[in-house]
């Protein structure tokens, strides 16, 4: 099986090079400056049990030649629709699209580019994130990664992705129930990140603060209420679960996109926070304090950009 990593990020970087060290047929689609940092440098894993480089199979968009079997997209949303015109040409009759993208809507849109056949639902528990020098640093020994055809029909396709992925230095999971996973990650990811982002702090901090509690309780029912209005089929023990594991006063918890918004970089407030705001509206429900974080991350995002166009002046 042809397999093509979009993006050696974090993500993308880990997975794909464990594929890589497990001898699959990996080749990893790279902008140019980090396709420069991986021929320099090769690929860094910096994960707890050591150091290790790889000299991956890299190409750029204008080199894709031919289809392949598996394309893994690990982007951030806001950069899907360019990575959507660089993987066309490498779709043929057979491709499965794996997206390990937050929120829910890649699905929608590669499913229109691409066609429900192509694409399946992912999802990864890891935590990493790259150094300065572009090394991915595994932070802890998590690394899962899980699959699954959005209908819960796994047949021989995925059966033969299923072999294909496991047994490559990671936990692969083939879920018949990854709709419900994707839905109940965006829960817990929207949650998190719009209380840590409006609050400015971590999960035990809101949690110690006079109606912390109120506040990540109220917002994580106002998503909830969304999703569920959206076609997510409760599973109340995961939903209790999620609200328990970010409730708990004993483990501080960010999010990826407080972490970026606090180092001033672009954040996926759309993808993440504006969406749940578009699908809330479009069901009539009242949803007060996601409009509140979703105003926040809109003034950041246009101070950011004021202040990019003052530095370019």
């Amino acid at each position: 099986m042809r397999i093509l990593i979009v993006g050696a990020g974090a993500t993308g970087g880990y997975f794909g090079a464990r594929l890589a060290q497990a001898g699959r047929d990996v080749t990893f689609l790279l902008r140019e400056r980090r396709s420069q940092q991986l021929q320099k440098n090769g690929l860094i894993l910096q994960t707890p049990q050591g150091r290790e480089t790889l000299n991956p199979v890299t190409l750029l968009a204008a080199e894709i030649s031919s289809p392949y079997d598996l394309i893994v997209l690990t982007v951030k949303g806001f950069g899907l629709q360019q990575a959507m015109e660089d993987i066309a040409p490498a779709v043929g009759p057979n491709t499965l699209i794996l997206p390990v993208l937050n929120g829910m809507r890649h699905i929608d849109l590669l499913r229109q580019r691409f066609g429900d056949r192509h694409v399946i639902g992912g999802l990864c528990k890891i935590h990493a994130t790259l150094g300065p020098e572009g090394e991915i640093v595994q932070l802890s020994p998590l690394h899962q990664l899980y699959y699954g055809a959005l209908n819960g029909d796994n047949g021989e396709r995925l059966q033969q992705l299923d072999s294909t992925l496991r047994d490559c230095g990671f936990d692969a999971f083939l879920s018949d129930a990854i709709a419900c996973e994707l839905w109940e990650k965006w829960l817990l990811l929207s949650t998190l990140g719009a209380v840590t982002c409006l609050a400015r702090g971590d999960t035990r901090q809101v949690v110690a603060s006079d109606g912390g509690q109120a506040m990540l309780t109220g917002l994580f029912n106002e998503v909830l209420s969304t999703l569920i209005a959206e076609g997510y089929q409760h599973r109340q023990a995961q939903t209790d679960g999620i609200l328990t594991w970010l409730s708990n006063p004993d483990t501080p918890l960010t999010s990826s996109m407080y972490r970026d918004l606090m180092q001033g970089y672009d954040i996926e407030a759309d993808q993440i926070i504006g969406d749940l705001v578009q699908r809330a509206q479009r069901h009539q429900l009242a949803t007060p304090l996601l409009n509140a974080v979703w105003v926040n991350l809109q003034v950041y995002l246009l101070q950011r950009q004021a202040s990019s166009e003052t530095a370019a002046s």
